[in-house]
């Protein structure tokens, strides 16, 4: 059978794929495949979950993988999934992808699911319907929501991955703007460019006020909003996916640069250090230091830190002034973000 798309090649392994630049990364967008495929394309969700674990895993390792045997010794990866990585290491492939990319249902699923806004559930529908390529979509452009016209408009751009030095320029571009607009805001760019990668996927923006402190249920009316206009207005935001109390997801862009993805979160402002921990990962690096924290007495979440008192129930959130705070409490070492593939403990 012949495989559609816009461009003529395979479907690649869906975007949010572990971060470039580890030592395992031909495995891990290996398991990542896997793992879409899992996931869009049979609702498997038990497989997709660890495929997408072992994923992770191997993604964190300091050291190249030889052998499947040897990969088993990580947590998250048994038998059956090592079995997989010796194949591949052997071969250069995975019969099971081969399969798949040969399979023209399977593939046009999984390319439609790689359009923003676009599920499974809705990507099947589609094909059903005769949908096979993105050109395809285009001719059904007016039956589609606003964030699936978005996510086909950009398609190609929202693939690439966003260089480090385009993310720092937007970033001291957004530092300037939110100065004039309110300079008691603060701001971090999480994710993969705090860790120190020299490319993202997108622009995970983490912002605090003030005058919103956990205290409240939610930010006064139009916080954000106001923001975003503001940030719409600057032409720093170019185009809306989903506005909340607490999260925008949207569209921006340098100037004359391309459009990317940005998402924009605002916590409380006595929650900021929890949340900029959380939100910059790794996730192997977070689920250790939530486990570290459970082991030593506390729960560690992106909202507070917190003692667990002699009936077992969290007490108090404990004060916490900058992210060396909570690696004080829990005693361990501060690590520096780009250190973050996984937990330190000495």
């Amino acid at each position: 059978m012949s495989k559609r798309n816009s461009g003529g090649s395979p479907p690649k392994a869906k975007r949010k794929a572990p971060d470039t630049g580890n030592k395992n990364e031909d495995i891990s967008n290996m398991l990542s495949q896997l793992s879409d495929y899992e996931k869009n394309v049979t609702n498997n969700v038990f497989k997709a979950k660890a495929y997408k674990k072992a994923a992770h895993a191997v993604a964190g390792l300091d050291y190249k993988i030889s052998s499947g045997k040897e990969a088993t010794r990580v947590p998250g990866i048994g038998k059956k999934i090592g079995e997989k990585i010796d194949e591949f290491l052997a071969t250069g492939k995975l019969k099971k992808i081969e399969r798949i990319e040969n399979d023209e249902i399977s593939t046009a699923i999984s390319l439609l699911t790689r359009v923003n806004g676009i599920g499974p559930v809705a990507a099947r529908a589609m094909v059903e319907k005769g949908v096979r390529s993105l050109d395809d979509l285009r001719k059904t452009k007016d039956t589609l929501t606003h964030a699936q016209q978005i996510g086909l408009k950009y398609f190609h751009e929202f693939e690439e991955r966003i260089p480090r030095p385009e993310i720092d320029q937007y970033k001291e571009l957004c530092t300037k703007a939110l100065t004039k607009y309110d300079d008691s805001i603060q701001l971090k760019i999480c994710g993969s460019y705090r860790r120190g990668k020299e490319s993202s996927f997108d622009v995970d923006i983490l912002i605090c006020h003030p005058g919103f402190v956990s205290s409240m249920k939610n930010p006064p009316k139009n916080m954000l909003s106001d923001l975003v206009n503001f940030l719409l207005s600057e032409g720093l935001l170019t185009d809306t996916l989903s506005l909340g109390n607490v999260k925008f997801m949207g569209v921006g862009r340098v100037p004359e640069g391309k459009a990317r993805r940005v998402d924009i979160r605002i916590v409380p402002h006595d929650r900021y250090w929890c949340g900029v921990l959380y939100f910059t990962g790794s996730d192997v690096f977070n689920q250790e230091m939530r486990a570290h924290a459970q082991a030593k007495g506390f729960t560690l979440n992106e909202y507070s830190i917190r003692p667990i008192g002699t009936l077992g129930s969290p007490g108090e959130p404990l004060e916490v002034s900058c992210e060396e705070d909570i690696f004080d409490y829990l005693e361990l070492t501060y690590q520096e973000p780009n250190t973050r593939t996984k937990l330190s403990v000495t």
